[in-house]
């Protein structure tokens, strides 16, 4: 299941990643991030991966396809997490997108939130 954050405003975009996705999970969720990149321009995201087991086949496809339809239109991205391979996830992102790509511990959320906001 994806969530949005309720501390989501503006270009900034906070979402919670829970369990197995699947596709229809980026049916519902990939349309309202497209609303926010067609309102804001370039985006910052905040994905929160809480008990996150990871991606049905067909929702890895999702993911990849909404990546490289938006490569340039992302600015950061703070990935949190709970796991240490969540953490390895973050650093093989980095070179499937142009955004700045940052991993916090679940425990430095707030720390996550603030760096979005900054502006450099």
């Amino acid at each position: 299941m994806i969530k949005i954050l309720k501390e989501s405003s503006g270009k900034i975009v906070g979402f919670s990643l829970r369990g197995r996705l699947e596709d229809e999970d980026y049916k519902t969720f990939v349309p309202q991030l497209e609303s926010v990149i067609e309102r804001e321009g370039k985006v910052r995201f905040l994905a929160y991966f809480h008990v996150f087991y990871g991606w049905k086949l067909h929702a890895a496809w999702d993911d990849m396809v909404f990546g490289a339809k938006h490569y340039g239109d992302v600015a950061k991205i703070a990935m949190v997490g709970e796991e240490k391979w969540q953490e390895r996830m973050a650093k093989i992102r980095k070179p499937f997108t142009r955004a700045t790509v940052k991993y916090f511990d679940a425990a430095e959320i707030e720390q996550a939130w603030a760096w979005l906001r900054e502006e450099n």
